[in-house]
């Protein structure tokens, strides 16, 4: 049982040395029993020399001078100081103190991670009771015990690194202790997210969430999880892998990961990455302003290109009759005239990659543009798409040939109401006034068929009414030769 104590004992003190940066640059380690520090004298303190070379040919130091030579590679404490050792090829070990003071705070000589929990403990000389002991962080007071004089410090935190120190009541009076240092070293690093910040449109996205383990302690299982605008999409999980086969538009957006202990005690979250999926141009599309599909001589026309989907930049080219007309989303023909009769076209290109090195692009449907001279009208058609020009033609005829027999029906009708008889006149309507001609005739000493036509007369009648007071007979007004 001594013996494994002994050994949790070097091993303790081993990552103690470590927790000050020794361990990759001085391989020289000098290891302590009881793992405390600073390591008192009535402990009865035992020094350990390990390194590389050959084995008892230690020399020590203590307090910065060369103490004794005899290749002894541990040894019994029998006085206070600074102690160091040295072994051949690997140099000089880090000091380690042993205090005779009459109050110590002593920290355990191992390697504080985050989330650790730790112990600090204020002792008076040879282990005389101490009582009313405070504790101060950086001349802060942390906390004070009557009779107590431990201090536990839960789930630690870098922020809980610094010089700690205890003041307490012993039989001499108020004593303090010197100041020891308290380092809280990282559980792992405050993770990295790698990936490509653009992409196109159907291609993976792989993003790999980077933590290094401290090399203080023998790495624990670490989670991961993955957020894109606040949402999480990926975790948590033991890889630090998140793929995602094939992306589209709704995978842009801030992408972060955070890693954390397999307890959750602690975690950490990375820097944010900005992910932009863009999208080929598709779907160009014409609208003519104005939208009717007839526009007269001197109309100003106005084309817009425009397209459903597409990252910016999008950049529009107009065609003309096939020819680069000119550049923009409009096109302002102006007061249109039979030289703007043609076949208008737009074309949508947009740039994809870092370095811009693919280009896709987008062509719309033809618009045809027919103006015609002065008194007749001019048309502007859009097609769909050259696969339905036939329909299209064929739909054309159908009206022209449905025009075409309204107008023979209606002439087929004027033609035999010209060849019927006339039908009599109809009734007049009451009220109005008849328009007629008058023939005169002698009633006087002839004949009856001596009638003699005159002059026709144009006289009117008017009819009565058919409200208020019925009316007289209508009267007929004319010349009587």
């Amino acid at each position: 049982m001594a013996g494994d104590t002994g050994m949790a004992g070097k091993v303790a003190l081993l990552l103690w040395a470590q927790t000050l940066g020794l361990a990759g640059a001085q391989t020289t380690q000098l290891l302590v029993q009881p793992p405390w520090t600073p390591a008192v004298l009535w402990d009865r303190v035992t020094l350990t020399c390990q390194g590389s070379g050959t084995a008892g040919a230690t020399t020590w130091y203590k307090d910065g001078r060369r103490w004794w030579q005899d290749g002894r590679d541990s040894f019994l404490v029998t006085e206070s100081g600074t102690y160091t050792c040295d072994r051949p090829g690997s140099g000089r070990s880090s000091p380690v103190l042993v205090s005779n003071e009459p109050l110590v705070l002593q920290v355990p000589a191992r390697a504080l991670l985050e989330g650790d929990t730790v112990t600090l403990r204020c002792r008076g000389w040879s282990d005389k009771p101490v009582t009313s002991v405070r504790f101060y962080k950086d001349q802060k007071y942390l906390w004070e015990t009557i009779h107590g004089t431990l201090l536990f410090l839960a789930r630690l935190q870098q922020r809980n690194s610094g010089r700690y120190w205890c003041l307490g009541w012993v039989s001499s009076g108020v004593l303090r202790s010197a100041p020891v240092p308290v380092t809280v070293h990282e559980l792992f690093s405050v993770p990295v997210l790698e990936g490509p910040p653009e992409l196109t449109e159907g291609s993976p996205l792989n993003l790999s969430c980077l933590s290094t383990p401290s090399p203080l302690r023998p790495p624990a299982p670490l989670l991961y999880s993955f957020y894109r605008d606040g949402q999480r999409v990926g975790g948590p999980q033991g890889s630090p892998q998140l793929l995602v086969p094939a992306v589209g538009f709704s995978h842009s957006g801030n992408y972060w990961c955070q890693v954390s202990s397999e307890g959750g005690t602690v975690w950490k979250i990375s820097a944010r990455l900005g992910v932009t999926v863009h999208m080929p141009v598709a779907n160009a599309t014409i609208t003519p302003s104005p939208p009717a599909l007839q526009v007269r001589p001197g109309d100003p026309v106005t084309l817009r290109c425009s397209v459903q989907v597409g990252s910016a930049p999008v950049t529009f080219t107009w065609l003309y009759n096939g020819q680069e007309l000119a550049r923009g989303p409009l096109l302002e023909l102006g007061d249109v005239d039979v030289g703007h009769s043609g076949t208008y076209q737009c074309m949508a290109t947009n740039q994809m990659g870092q370095d811009g090195h693919r280009v896709f692009r987008a062509l719309s449907p033809e618009v045809a543009l027919e103006v015609t001279p002065q008194g007749t009208t001019g048309h502007l058609w859009i097609t769909v798409a050259a696969g339905l020009g036939g329909s299209l033609l064929f739909l054309v005829l159908v009206v022209g040939g449905a025009v075409g027999w309204h107008r023979w029906n209606n002439m087929a009708d004027r033609k035999q109401q010209e060849r019927a008889p006339p039908e009599p006149p109809a009734h007049p309507e009451e009220g109005k006034v008849l328009y007629t001609h008058v023939v005169i005739t002698q009633e006087t000493g002839a004949s009856p068929r001596a009638t003699t036509l005159q002059d026709p007369q144009v006289t009117y009648a008017e009819l009565p009414a058919t409200h208020g007071r019925p009316r007289e007979s209508g009267v007929i007004y004319g010349n009587v030769l």
